[in-house]
C-alpha cells in the first residue's frame, strides 16, 4: 500500500489533484459533483480521479453511479499517517 499511495499521489501528473480530493474527503464523504464544484474542477476529471484512487484501493464507492459518495477505504485509512506525510511533502 504505501508504494501504491507514493505513485497515485506523486509520481503522475495527477497526483496533486487527487490529493486536493483526499483533503475533501477526509472531512467528510461527497460525490463526483460536489468535488467538482468545491474544487472547481471539470466533472470528468474528477470522475477520472476517482476511478484511479479507487481502482489503487484508495477511495471507495458507496450508493448509485451518479450519486455515489466516495470515502477512503480501510486499507488507506490504516495509512493515513502516511498519506499526510505525503501530502506535506507535496504542499
Amino acid at each position: 500500500m504505501e508504494a501504491r499511495l507514493w505513485y497515485v499521489l506523486t509520481g503522475t501528473r495527477g497526483g496533486v489533484n487527487r490529493i486536493r480530493l483526499l483533503r475533501l474527503l477526509d472531512e467528510r464523504p461527497r460525490n463526483a459533483n460536489q468535488l467538482a464544484d468545491e474544487l472547481d474542477l471539470h466533472y470528468e476529471t474528477v470522475q477520472h480521479h476517482l476511478g484511479v484512487l479507487v481502482d489503487n484501493d484508495v477511495l471507495r464507492s458507496s450508493g448509485d453511479d451518479y450519486g455515489a459518495v466516495y470515502l477512503p477505504t480501510p486499507q488507506a485509512e490504516a495509512h493515513w499517517d502516511l498519506i499526510e506525510e505525503i501530502i506535506e511533502q507535496v504542499d
